[in-house]
């Protein structure tokens, strides 16, 4: 017995002393912690703005290598957000595995729409700006189509593009894109419902639909881990050079909020969340008919298995409703953004969708997009 609890004093003694040792590491570590928090660094992988159209800049990043394999990527993000999230950091950057994988890479960065774009819709950023950035890379790339890659609602955009413009869209990937709202499995399902939310109080009041608001409803699906777990993971770990290089690199996106042109978000909510008109084939865009049975180009489908913002049943509920033969999935083990910036994601996942693209489109043969 005496042994026995000499032992436990002992381990306990231990592991007051190391708790002490980890807590003068993190208040020694405070000066590094400021540098971090001012200056996140970050990816901002080389590229040239190539095209340009009111707040839309059009990004086109530069190879290593002249050449690329086959026709470029166009990456389309969503207009929530920023899109440096797909270029975070070296090693967490969707951009630089697609380059790595030999593509040619070309990327829209939306912009912050102003108080005066409030009367912007959904018809204006696809049939719009859209068709005029497909008309650049396809000139730029001298192809006669191109791959596409739609992120979230970048992917529902993407979706509707595809089947209005089939004959741009050489192969069609979609990443955590909402496409099914029938499914209850998300909490955002639940919360746009008509009985729920009065989309059109919103935007007449606020005319765009304001960034705080979008974030604080982003933040409050996960609370506890928004306002509780991420502040003690940071608490614990600020002594850990890589640790403080990701966190505040994330931070720096996720409080990096912009507004919604407000038509456009009153669109995608009435006509997408409360009535689900694009799987049910009622969906106008303009005065043009969006018939999901156009799009019958290859089609990967990207999701996570965690994804508390789209359910992946969202995504695959395109599946049933196009012509295309060639439909593969991919699912990880992450959440949202996880899909973009986890390591599991870059380790194999991307090199993964970046050979699909090469292995789905016609080579080049010594062409190259400058």
């Amino acid at each position: 017995m005496q042994a026995s609890f000499f032992e436990l004093a002992m381990d306990m003694q231990k592991k007051a002393w190391d708790e002490g040792i980890k807590q003068w590491e993190r208040a020694l570590s405070t000066p590094q912690v400021f540098e971090h928090a001012m200056r996140p660094k970050l990816a901002d992988t080389p590229h040239d703005v190539v095209y340009e159209r009111g707040t839309l800049k059009l990004y086109h990043y530069r190879r290593s290598t002249p050449t690329a394999v086959c026709e470029p990527v166009l990456i389309c993000y969503a207009l929530v957000n920023r899109p440096y999230i797909l270029d975070l950091q070296p090693k967490r950057s969707v951009v630089q595995r697609l380059l790595e994988g030999g593509l040619d890479v070309y990327l829209i960065d939306w912009g912050v729409p102003a108080e005066a774009d409030n009367r912007l819709q959904l018809k204006d950023y696809i049939s719009g700006a859209m068709n005029d950035v497909a008309d650049v890379v396809l000139k730029r790339s001298s192809t006669e189509a191109f791959n596409l890659l739609g992120y979230c609602m970048g992917g529902t955009m993407s979706t509707i593009y595809t089947a209005l413009y089939p004959e741009h869209v050489k192969n069609l990937s979609l990443m955590a894109a909402p496409i099914d709202f029938s499914g209850d499995e998300c909490l955002l399902h639940l919360w746009t419902k008509e009985e729920n939310f009065d989309v059109d109080r919103l935007i007449d009041a606020f005319g765009n639909c304001p960034p705080t608001f979008l974030q604080a409803t982003f933040q409050l699906m996960k609370p506890v881990q928004n306002f509780i777990e991420k502040y003690i993971g940071f608490s614990e770990n600020m002594h850990d050079e890589a640790f403080l290089e990701n966190y505040f690199a994330m931070e720096k996106w996720t409080n990096d909020n912009i507004p919604v042109a407000g038509e456009t978000f009153r669109e995608f909510v009435k006509c997408f969340y409360q009535r689900n008109q694009l799987v049910r084939g009622e969906y106008r865009l303009g005065d043009r008919q969006v018939d999901l049975k156009n799009i019958t180009c290859p089609l990967l489908l990207l999701a996570a298995e965690f994804d508390h913002l789209v359910h992946p049943q969202s995504t695959y509920g395109l599946i049933p409703q196009v012509s295309s033969k060639d439909i593969e999935k991919k699912e990880i083990h992450a959440g949202h953004v996880g899909l973009a910036v986890s390591s599991k994601a870059h380790k194999q996942f991307w090199p993964e969708v970046a050979k699909w693209f090469v292995e789905h489109s016609t080579p080049v043969n010594g062409k190259s997009s400058s």
